[in-house]
């Protein structure tokens, strides 16, 4: 059965607005972690934070999930991800 064009340009826009009301939520997330983790504080410029931040990404990408025990021990400070700082606080 053939939906008319009418129906799919108003699916197509409610979909969209769901989109964008998921990216909101999930940028209002990433701005609160960056908050708690101190990056509002860091001066730097927009483009190298970028470039420093889709390392990141690509890093956890990669990387297998890290599990609830795993995550409770990295902080405490144990060594669980290759090439974290053991017992280190995040600064560099």
């Amino acid at each position: 059965m053939r939906r008319p064009v009418a129906k799919i340009r108003l699916e197509i826009g409610r979909l969209q607005e769901q989109l964008r009301q998921a990216e909101t939520r999930e940028a209002e997330r990433v701005g609160r972690l960056a908050l708690r983790a101190g990056l509002c504080e860091i001066e730097v410029d927009d483009v190298v934070l970028v470039a420093e931040l889709e390392k990141l990404a690509s890093r956890f990408r990669s990387a297998p999930p890290l599990s609830l025990a795993t995550q409770g021990k990295s902080r405490m400070g144990e060594q669980v991800i290759s090439g974290a700082p053991k017992g280190g606080n995040g600064a560099a």
